[in-house]
């Protein structure tokens, strides 16, 4: 598949049409046109020409300077089509000056000049369009004029012809506006990297870099792709990947985001991912992808819009024709009729949504979420359940111990440290950083066997020792002081590692995972947002998660559970109302994708990433209630547009009843429609910082 960028694009409608044109041609039925991104995506074996006379004969282009013509052509085309407006009134001005002191050709032609300026390509393709009996907005507007130029409202018909086109000229400023602040995203990436090499600075594009290339990046410069420092320390802005503003101290061996900013020294990064595969592509990819997903909203009107404009015309009809039969005046009831085809110009409807979706992903994107779709930013704005997994969501995801009791302190700790220094299991590193504190003489172990759901033995010195779980102490080892040593760590919530002999228990471990400081804090934020339960799926213990549970005020928790229990749980709460899952492990991977919204922690692993519908690019939770707030922000909008979109339109078709309704009335409906929408649509983007509100 090929992909191309267009310019001329500025109505959905038509950008519709249009890809259903080329849908026809051979080998063009798997062609988009994306709108909201001004993109074409062609196959490689179509005949481009024929495409290119569509796209033509609606007034739009493919881009032939990628680098520099789209965002010149915009300014350029703008500044034309609002060149001709401002002339198009000026004689308008002139003809109404003159009318009645010159001959009444003079200014019917200053009229009809003014008419073509302004709406010179819209009546080109109108009648396009009626030559082959298409209808669409463009079709509207050119019988609309027609027909009052044809009963001699020129002075009325120049006035749609210029309003018309300045309602034009606004909806593509505000369809470029978002456009644009979503291209400023896209900025964020590198285009080229100073690779080193046999001691040689050698500037590429970031396309030819590998992993293992050594990058020089200087202070200011952006870091080209993923990796790891190899030699340097600076402080390093990553707001282009996790929103965050605050930069990060970074030395050698610290891993670092490509599109990330040195902010001071020299940094020697060795690259890890080539940069099709690094944070940031994947971000810019995906961003641009949710541009183009449809809502079920956006769907309906694109559904609504192709019925709804031959039903405006047939409606015009009956008001054209009725009335006269039962004594109404022809002439005054054709004009009637023309206003109706006017206030049936679907242009405000269409953009009720697309802008306010760029918007909205737009700027939580700018804070390091990014929402895959506007169907996902408009389902995050009906959630009612957040579901949360525990460890490194709630919970920092680092066991360390909090409580020892130990019966023989040195044995006790030299048997857990020499059997748990070559596991890789979280709880063993937790124990072996308690073991370090210490400085406990370690030893080889041999003979080591791990029991499924109890532990691990091994044998140091011709003695056989078990580590692992409560079930790992034989029971009649367990005295009445070991037994209220278990019962009280189990109390405190504490994951219970015990250390045995044959013939005695030599210690306990108390192990926890440390709750978020922020967590409690977001936990409150959400509940604010409009969320109405926080629950917890957990495979830990029951202790343990009420623990944690209590401590961020969470409504329920539910401990023990494998990933199909998580699963199934998901299912249950779905019943009782919309349900995100929020986790950053592989094994929570099901249960985000039987939620209604999967939502992943961005550091987490890559399973997560690709399953969930939401990426949060950061570490913690902080940025989820304004993400929250955005999407029931953009829900809003979008009915109070549609709302607009329809009302203003109904007003206007309610004055025909009394023949109030004209033609200049007509248009400033439709146009006011398209200016409040647009307006009301890019307030998403302001970004006005909350009170008490912080990024963790």
């Amino acid at each position: 598949m090929a992909e191309y960028r267009l310019k001329g694009l500025s109505c959905a409608n038509c950008a519709r049409e249009m890809e259903e044109e080329i849908q026809k041609l051979n080998h063009g039925e798997d062609a988009k046109i994306l709108f909201n991104s001004s993109k074409l995506i062609v196959s490689d074996d179509i005949a481009l020409h024929q495409v290119e006379k569509i796209l033509a004969d609606d007034g739009a282009s493919i881009v032939k300077d990628e680098v520099h013509a789209h965002d010149h052509h915009h300014h350029a085309e703008g500044r034309k089509l609002l060149y001709f407006i401002g002339v198009s009134a000026l004689l308008y001005i002139a003809a109404m000056v003159l009318e009645g002191r010159v001959p009444g050709w003079t200014a019917v032609l200053l009229y009809v000049i003014a008419a073509a300026l302004s709406g010179y390509s819209t009546f080109i393709k109108g009648l396009k369009n009626l030559m082959v009996l298409k209808f669409n907005i463009d079709t509207l507007m050119t019988i609309a004029l027609i027909g009052a130029f044809g009963i001699g409202e020129w002075k009325e018909g120049t006035l749609v012809a210029i309003l018309f086109g300045i309602n034009e000229y606004l909806e593509g400023l505000g369809m470029e506006k978002a456009r644009k602040s979503m291209e400023t995203l896209l900025d964020a990436a590198p285009k080229e990297a100073v690779v080193l090499s046999e001691g040689k600075e050698k500037v590429v594009p970031v396309s030819q870099l590998k992993p293992d290339d050594i990058v020089l990046v200087k202070s200011g410069e952006k870091i080209p792709s993923d990796g790891m420092i190899a030699d340097g320390r600076s402080s390093v802005n990553e707001a282009a990947i996790t929103g965050e503003s605050m930069p990060v101290d970074k030395s050698s061996g610290d891993k670092v985001f490509g599109g990330s900013i040195n902010n001071e020294g020299v940094l020697k990064v060795r690259i890890t991912k080539p940069y099709e595969d690094s944070s940031l592509a994947k971000i810019l990819h995906l961003v641009e992808e949710a541009q183009e997903t449809k809502t079920p909203t956006e769907q309906f009107i694109n559904r609504f819009a192709k019925y709804y404009t031959p039903l405006i015309m047939i409606i015009a009809a009956v008001v054209m024709l009725v009335p006269p039969l039962f004594g109404g005046d022809w002439g005054s009831w054709f004009y009637q009729g023309l206003a109706v085809l006017i206030v049936g110009c679907p242009c405000a409807l269409i953009i009720s949504s697309p802008i306010a979706i760029i918007s909205g992903i737009t700027r939580n994107a700018r804070n390091g979420i990014l929402v895959k779709g506007g169907v996902f930013l408009e389902q995050l704005g009906h959630i009612e359940t957040i579901a949360f997994d525990k460890t490194g969501t709630l919970t920092k995801g680092e066991p360390y111990v909090e409580k020892l009791i130990s019966y023989e302190q040195e044995l006790f700790l030299t048997v857990a440290g020499s059997v748990e220094r070559s596991s890789s299991h979280p709880l063993a590193k937790a124990v072996m950083k308690e073991v370090e504190k210490h400085e406990a003489a370690l030893t080889e172990p041999n003979e080591i066997k791990t029991t499924p759901g109890q532990g691990v033995e091994a044998a140091i010195a011709g003695t056989v020792y078990r580590i692992g779980n409560e079930s790992s102490i034989p029971p009649e080892l367990v005295t009445r002081q070991i037994e209220k040593d278990i019962d009280q760590l189990k109390t405190a919530g504490y994951t219970l590692v015990a250390v045995s002999a044959p013939d005695r228990v030599l210690g306990l471990f108390g192990i926890t995972d440390e709750v978020r400081p922020e967590s409690k804090g977001i936990v409150q934020q959400l509940f604010k947002a409009g969320i109405q339960q926080a629950v917890m799926l957990t495979g830990d213990h029951e202790k343990s998660a009420k623990k944690v549970g209590d401590a961020v005020g969470l409504t329920s928790f539910y401990a023990r559970l494998l990933p199909d229990q998580k699963v199934e749980k998901v299912k249950e709460l779905r019943h009782q109302g919309k349900v995100a899952m929020i986790g950053d492990g592989i094994n929570d991977a099901p249960a985000l994708a039987s939620a209604d919204l999967g939502i992943a922690m961005g550091k987490g692993t890559d399973s997560a990433i690709e399953t969930a519908d939401i990426v949060l690019m950061q570490d913690h939770l902080g940025k989820l209630p304004e993400a929250i707030r955005i999407a029931k922000r953009v829900n809003r909008i979008i009915k109070m547009n549609i709302s607009l979109a329809l009302g203003l339109k109904l007003i206007a078709l309610l004055l025909t009843i009394p023949g109030l309704l004209t033609l200049w009335i007509a248009i400033l409906s439709d146009m006011g429609a398209t200016i409040l929408v647009t307006l009301i649509s890019l307030t998403i983007l302001i970004d006005k910082p909350r009170k008490g509100m912080h990024s963790k």
